[in-house]
C-alpha cells in the first residue's frame, strides 16, 4: 500500500509518538508499504520527533518520506485552513495514497476532507483526544463539534485510542457506531521491561538518595496537566516528609510559572525538573521513580501511565477519559476524582504506606500491558483494519 499520514504538530506529544510508531512499522518488514508524513511547521519548547522520522531505516533500507505544509496550524485560522485544505488536496493527487490517516483534530478535519474529495480508497481518522471539553469555551467546543461532525462524514474509519473515546464522540453525535474501532496506543515495550540503566545510577545522576521516595510525573509543563494540583496536594505533606521528591519530565510553555510556584513554596530542592527528554529516554527516568502520578485533567489514553506500568511503576492518576483502561482501581494503581487534591495526597500517603502492595501492582500492569500495548500489536491491528476497509468489509470493534 501507499500510506500518507496526515498530523498537525510533529512535536514530542503522545499523539506524534502514536503516529511516528504506525509509519516505522508500516515501512518495516514484513509490511514494507511505501509511507509518507505530513505535518505542519513545529516550534516552542515541546521539541520535535522530525529527525527520529527522518533518519529511520527499515532493515531493507526503506524510509519514511516527510512532507511538511505550512498552512497546517493549530490555532483557528480561516485563511490559512482554507490554503492547507487546498495543499492537502494537490499533495494526495501528486503522493496517490491507498490510505490517508489522519491525527489530531485540525489535521483530521482538513486531511479528511481533502481525502475525501480527492477519492482516496481509504480514510481513517485517529482520535487521540478530544478537542471538545468542559475546560474549552462553549463556542469553541460548538465549532469542534460541527466541524467533527463533518469529517465523520466524510471518512470511512475512526479509531480511537480508548473505548472511552468512541464513547465521547458518539454522544456528541459524532459517526455512525460502526465507524469506530479501538486500537490502542503502541509503545516500544523492550526499553521500558529491559531498561539499560540502573535505578542507582540515574538517581545519583539527579542527586537523589537511595532512600528517597520519588514522585515522577511525565507531561509538558502546560495547562491541564496537573502540576499546580501536585504542589497543591503535596506541598504541605513534603514539609513533613524530607525523603519525598517531584521528579519532573518535561517542558512548555508553563515551566517558568510554575517553577517560581515551587520556589515560593520552599521546595526547590525538592522537585527535580530534567527539562524536555526524547522520548527514547523517558525510560531512564522511569527506573528512578517509585510511583507514576499523572493528575491530567483530559487525555487520550495517556502513554505515559501505559509505559510507568510497562515499568513495573504503580500509578496514581485522575480517572479521566481513557486513563481507567489502563489504571485499573487497586489492581495497577489508584484512580482520583479529577480535581480532587485531598484524594490525591491520600492516594499518595496509601502508596508510601503500603510498599509491598504497590510493587505488587507494578507487575501486575506490566503483565497486563506487554503484549496488549506493543507497537507490533498496533501495526499489526491498522494493518488488518485498512484491508478490510479497501475491500469494503466491516472493521472489528476490538483490539
Amino acid at each position: 500500500m501507499r500510506i500518507m499520514h496526515i498530523s498537525t504538530r510533529l512535536i514530542v506529544g503522545g499523539s506524534q509518538e502514536n503516529t511516528v510508531l504506525s509509519c516505522e512499522g508500516q515501512a518495516s518488514p514484513p509490511h514494507s508499504h511505501d509511507v509518507s508524513l505530513v505535518f505542519g511547521p513545529i516550534y516552542g519548547p515541546e521539541g520535535s520527533l522530525l529527525e527520529r522520522a527522518q533518519r529511520f531505516r527499515s532493515s531493507a533500507g526503506a524510509s519514511i518520506e516527510t512532507i511538511e505544509t505550512p498552512n497546517l496550524v493549530r490555532e483557528v485560522n480561516p485563511f490559512k485552513d482554507w490554503t492547507c485544505y487546498r495543499d492537502l488536496r494537490r499533495l494526495i493527487r501528486a503522493w496517490r495514497p491507498d490510505i490517508v490517516h489522519t491525527h489530531s483534530s485540525k489535521a483530521g478535519i482538513l486531511g479528511r476532507l481533502a481525502a475525501w474529495h480527492g477519492r482516496v480508497p481509504g480514510v481513517i481518522h485517529t482520535i487521540h483526544g478530544p478537542p471538545f471539553h468542559k475546560y474549552e469555551k462553549k463556542w469553541r467546543n460548538a465549532m469542534y463539534i460541527v466541524s467533527e461532525r463533518i469529517a465523520a462524514r466524510r471518512c470511512h474509519v475512526i479509531a480511537c485510542v480508548a473505548n472511552a473515546m468512541r464513547e465521547q464522540f458518539l454522544a456528541a453525535k459524532i459517526g455512525r457506531p460502526e465507524q469506530y474501532v479501538t486500537v490502542y496506543s503502541g509503545m516500544e515495550v523492550d526499553s521500558f521491561v529491559n531498561p539499560q540503566w540502573t535505578r542507582e545510577k540515574v538517581r545519583r545522576e539527579l542527586n537523589l538518595g537511595d532512600n528517597d521516595f520519588v514522585l515522577g510525573t511525565v507531561a509538558r509543563l502546560a495547562e491541564n496537566k496537573g502540576h499546580d494540583d501536585l504542589l497543591d496536594a503535596l506541598g504541605p505533606m513534603m514539609q513533613s516528609h524530607p525523603s519525598m521528591k517531584l521528579l519532573w519530565i518535561g517542558d512548555g510553555w508553563w515551566r517558568d510559572r510554575l517553577l517560581g510556584r515551587v520556589k515560593d513554596l520552599g521546595l526547590t530542592d525538592r522537585v527535580i525538573t530534567t527539562g524536555l527528554v526524547s522520548p527514547e529516554m523517558i525510560p531512564k527516568y522511569m527506573v528512578a521513580m517509585d510511583v507514576l502520578v499523572h493528575p491530567s485533567y483530559r487525555e487520550g489514553l495517556p502513554r505515559t501511565v501505559t509505559q510507568a506500568l510497562l515499568s513495573a511503576l504503580p500509578v496514581v492518576a485522575y480517572d479521566v477519559d481513557g486513563t481507567r483502561e489502563v489504571c485499573l482501581e487497586g489492581e495497577t494503581g489508584r484512580l482520583v476524582t479529577t480535581g480532587d487534591r485531598d484524594g490525591l495526597r491520600a492516594a499518595v500517603q496509601w502508596m508510601m504506606e503500603h510498599p509491598v502492595e504497590r510493587a505488587a501492582m507494578g507487575l501486575r500492569g506490566r503483565e497486563r500491558c506487554r503484549v496488549r500495548f506493543a507497537s507490533r500489536t498496533m501495526v499489526d491491528h491498522l494493518q488488518e483494519i485498512y484491508a478490510r476497509c479497501l475491500a469494503g468489509r466491516p472493521v472489528s470493534s476490538t483490539p
